[in-house]
């Protein structure tokens, strides 16, 4: 299957735009015969929203979304949006679309409230990681801080997902001794990591563009199972990732190095209740 990375630079409330740039991703995506699309997160409103995340939500059978499914049934979709819920709660959330249906949802469980970011002042938390069946095998949904809580990663490679999406608007931080950014060397180790401790691809889409005096800097990339680079982004340019994913990639990995097969759940599980109780004390 061809995926394809799109490192887009949203406009901060600007819902119809987006979509429209959206569309035109995915026109041009299936033309060239992908098999799979992923945005960043909050690719459909623009990250740093506060107050207007009331008027830019959606619900998840929104004219925006149904517009969204249709295109799903020629090529499958993953999309970072703010989601309003029938209570009236309001979640940074990611769809995974295929063949016209919502495959999966997932809400962003770790809000982060530090530093610039103040998230859980405007958005209700998720309560689940779970992996779900696509064409591509099975699969776990992230959103950005979501995969620095190593339990998140390991908790969907638990429940059989073979690729770790996640979907991101990291901002640019900091300035390493080598003029490199420090957020991004920051996660280029941490999808390594991932991939080679947990046997797993992992698709990282990250936003570029700025937003309220903040630089988002991409550098999108999809690393194999061994925790090697298949390809990666350019940094802060608006650019498209594409990569052939080939099963066979993920069947050597996991036969070299079983160190998935050989997990113990059940001692994580007895462990984790163990430490649970000690502290309940």
């Amino acid at each position: 299957m061809e995926i394809a990375l799109a490192q887009v630079k949203p406009k901060l409330g600007c819902v119809a735009d987006n979509l429209a740039m959206i569309e035109s991703h995915i026109s041009r995506s299936i033309d060239a015969k992908a098999g799979l699309i992923v945005f960043p997160e909050l690719a459909m409103t623009g990250y740093f929203l506060k107050d207007l995340v009331p008027e830019v939500a959606m619900s998840i059978d929104s004219r925006e979304i149904d517009r969204l499914k249709k295109l799903s049934t020629h090529i499958s979709i993953a999309i970072g949006f703010v989601e309003v819920t029938s209570d009236y709660l309001f979640h940074n959330s990611a769809l995974y679309i295929e063949g016209g249906q919502i495959k999966h949802v997932h809400r962003k469980v770790y809000l982060p409230t530090y530093g610039l970011f103040d998230e859980q002042r405007y958005l209700a938390q998720g309560v689940r990681f779970q992996a779900f069946d696509t064409q591509l095998g099975r699969v776990g949904l992230l959103l950005c801080e979501d995969m620095w809580h190593l339990s998140s990663s390991y908790i969907l490679a638990m429940d059989g997902a073979a690729t770790l999406i996640c979907l991101s608007s990291s901002p640019g931080r900091g300035i390493s001794s080598d003029s490199s950014l420090d957020s991004t060397k920051a996660w280029q180790k941490l999808t390594s990591t991932v991939a080679l401790f947990l046997n797993c691809r992992v698709l990282f889409c990250n936003r570029v563009g700025y937003e309220d005096g903040v630089n988002f800097w991409g550098g999108s990339e999809v690393v194999a199972p061994g925790g090697d680079v298949v390809k990666r982004g350019k940094l802060f340019e608006e650019d498209s990732v594409v990569v052939s994913v080939d099963e066979g990639d993920l069947r050597r990995d996991r036969i070299f190095s079983p160190m998935l097969r050989d997990e113990s759940l059940y001692i994580t599980l007895k462990e984790l209740s163990r430490i649970q109780q000690a502290r309940d004390c």
